[in-house]
């Protein structure tokens, strides 16, 4: 049994979260209905602010494993790409309350993408994190 990094959370779970994004602004697009873009803005919101995400809560019901099991993503990572998908989320929400259907289309776009492509095994924030990162290392060698 191979055991988990501490600051980790199970690749099942995390996978959920990205189908439940894709899944939601999906239907938003599909049913012309914005509110439910307000479904992962506000459990994104919940994982940054508390720490606590209800679909990965609710996933954890079904994991025929114990968590420790299964491939670990870094909790670190996932944040960070949260805070990205919570903004672009946001951005989509302000938005529709603006009237402008183009920024709608463009940031919840954004997010659908990059939780599709990450479901198909590329994750775009750890790209984007993994660059940020570098460009501070070489920046502290100056």
């Amino acid at each position: 049994m191979s055991t988990a990094p501490a600051n980790s959370i199970p690749k099942p779970l995390v996978q959920l979260n990205q189908w439940f994004i894709v899944t939601t602004v999906a239907l938003s697009w599909l049913s012309q209905i914005e509110f439910f873009l307000l479904l992962p803005f506000l459990v994104g919101m919940s994982a940054l602010l508390f720490k606590y995400n209800p679909v990965m809560q609710a996933g954890k019901i079904f994991l025929k494993k114990e968590p420790s099991a299964y491939p670990p993503e870094d909790a670190e990572q996932q944040r960070f790409n949260n805070i990205i998908a919570v903004s672009c989320l946001g951005g989509s929400i302000i938005s529709s309350l603006a009237g402008w259907n183009t920024g709608v289309y463009l940031f919840s776009g954004m997010v659908f993408v990059a939780a599709s492509v990450a479901l198909s095994g590329f994750c775009i924030g750890c790209f984007i994190r993994f660059q940020w990162k570098r460009f501070q290392y070489k920046r502290s060698l100056q």
